[in-house]
């Protein structure tokens, strides 16, 4: 059994805002372990062509990203590359999805499968968007999830409490990047 760490929407524009700092560092542990002891690395980002076709005018959150265009969330912005701090590697695949889920509109599940994992360690920006979403899907796919929760992060503080506390036990192991570290 081998598991991937999947690190999600730790982009400029998302996870690279002011007051997710701790959730950077946080996640750079993840990074940093997981990078030690040879396990697959992913990274996740959201990113759409100019002009934003994949966006319907009724899907009310995204449609909001076509709304402002000018911010540019298009697949070339800076806005929309992964961190400097992670800076990829060249064997860590950078995912483009266009919804929430890190399997919807992406190619998360192939690249998964082409390296054999069938367990996930999540970390990602927002707990209520990209981790809620991916956590539903990848358990409804079979996958053996673990949420890092301080590498994972929320605009609404009580929003991610509820979620790592009451609704991702169902489906994840939920722990910190201390404790996961530890256990590896």
């Amino acid at each position: 059994m081998t598991s991937a760490l999947v690190l999600m929407d730790f982009q400029n524009a998302i996870g690279g805002r002011p007051g997710f700092e701790s959730v950077v560092d946080a996640a750079a542990r993840a990074l940093d372990e997981a990078r030690r002891r040879g396990l697959p690395v992913v990274f996740v980002r959201v990113a759409f062509r100019p002009g934003y076709p994949e966006v319907a005018a009724g899907n009310l959150a995204f449609s909001g990203s076509a709304a402002h265009a000018g911010e540019g969330m298009w697949l070339d912005n800076p806005a929309t590359q992964i961190i400097d701090r992670f800076a990829p590697r060249d064997d860590e695949p950078v995912v483009v999805k266009k919804r929430f889920s890190a399997f919807t509109g992406s190619d998360l599940e192939v690249v998964l499968r082409g390296l054999g994992v069938d367990g996930l360690v999540l970390g990602g920006v927002s707990t209520s968007g990209v981790v809620l979403s991916t956590v539903r899907q990848a358990a409804d796919l079979d996958y053996r999830l673990t949420v890092l929760s301080d590498a994972c992060g929320d605009a609404d503080p009580e929003v991610h409490r509820v979620l790592t506390e009451k609704v991702f036990p169902r489906q994840a192991v939920v722990t910190s990047v201390d404790e996961w570290i530890a256990g590896v």
